[in-house]
């Protein structure tokens, strides 16, 4: 480090006492003049953010078709709310969620209907506010858009068929050389499926609907999903069969970031990441897990 002449020193105690003299206690006169510049730069930086709220409006985009997550209906029953640009609602756990968010804040509700791999891409161009559609919090994810969160806690399990050979299986190596699949863009597919040693995995489908009917419809013997989609698809199909190894010591390896399910926002956006926090941090799995549960009762497939 060079050393500090004569001059600079001299310099920098006069800068030192105008400092000490603006944040100092003064009088009237003074008060307009003792905010420092760096909080008032940050300020500044982030007004000029925005939150994508300034509205009032929170938009937000899901598959409405992920079951018990989110769904379309024809009319707003049970608390089904419009679709933008469509004649449909939609319904379930993450539209429940949505609006609880938007009850705490004071804001209107408008859900925008996307596919799957087009929903971090509306967040990132702010097409979209947020994106409540049961994305996994992974690293990933991350890189491209920050996650408010967890709003919910999501197990990892697998669907058969009553009657076929893996009805009856304790382990996911007893799935050993079964046909299966699972939903694109999802760890389903691309960290537990690979998991089983032996199977015959076939290519992804595009939605949740999708891989049910492929499981339906005798296409694969078995497939990866969540609890909570699993759940909702044992009323819709009472012939499939729910495979749950947890605490079998033969189950799906997978970390927290994969099985935390959140709230994307766009990178930055810390101020709309604070608001939704701020509701869900008091949460707890017993409240998300209660939320489910309501949302799996009301689907229009288990009615």
């Amino acid at each position: 480090m060079k050393k500090i002449t004569k001059i600079s020193a001299l310099i920098l105690a006069g800068l030192l006492a105008v400092s000490l003299t603006a944040c100092g206690g003064g009088g009237a006169d003074t008060a307009d003049e003792s905010t420092p510049a760096a909080s008032a730069e940050s300020a500044a930086s982030e007004a000029s953010v925005p939150s994508g709220v300034e509205d009032g409006v929170l938009t937000v985009a899901m598959e409405c078709a992920y079951a018990p997550y989110n769904w379309a209906q024809m009319d707003d029953s049970n608390g089904a709310v419009p679709i933008k640009d469509s004649s449909m609602y939609a319904n379930g756990y993450d539209v429940m969620m949505a609006k609880k968010l938007c009850e705490a804040n004071g804001w209107e509700l408008e859900i925008v209907q996307l596919d799957w791999d087009s929903l971090i891409p509306a967040v990132q161009s702010r097409t979209v506010d947020a994106v409540i559609a049961g994305q996994s919090m992974t690293a990933e994810r991350m890189e491209t858009v920050d996650f408010a969160g967890p709003y919910l806690y999501a197990t990892i399990v697998c669907l058969t068929l009553e009657g076929s050979d893996y009805a009856d299986a304790k382990g996911i190596s007893d799935l050993s050389g079964g046909s299966c699949t699972s939903q694109s863009g999802t760890i389903w597919y691309s960290v537990c499926l690979p998991q089983i040693e032996g199977a015959n995995i076939q290519p992804p489908v595009e939605s949740a609907p999708a891989m049910l009917m492929n499981l339906e419809t005798k296409t694969v013997d078995f497939v990866c999903t969540d609890m909570p989609t699993a759940q909702g698809a044992l009323l819709a199909y009472p012939d499939m069969v729910l495979l749950d190894f947890a605490g079998s010591g033969d189950d799906f390896e997978v970390s927290d970031e994969e099985v935390n399910i959140g709230i994307s926002v766009a990178k930055g956006n810390t101020v709309l990441l604070d608001a939704i926090n701020s509701v869900l941090s008091p949460m707890t799995a017993d409240d998300f897990n209660a939320m489910m549960a309501d949302a799996i009762a009301i689907q229009p497939l288990g009615e």
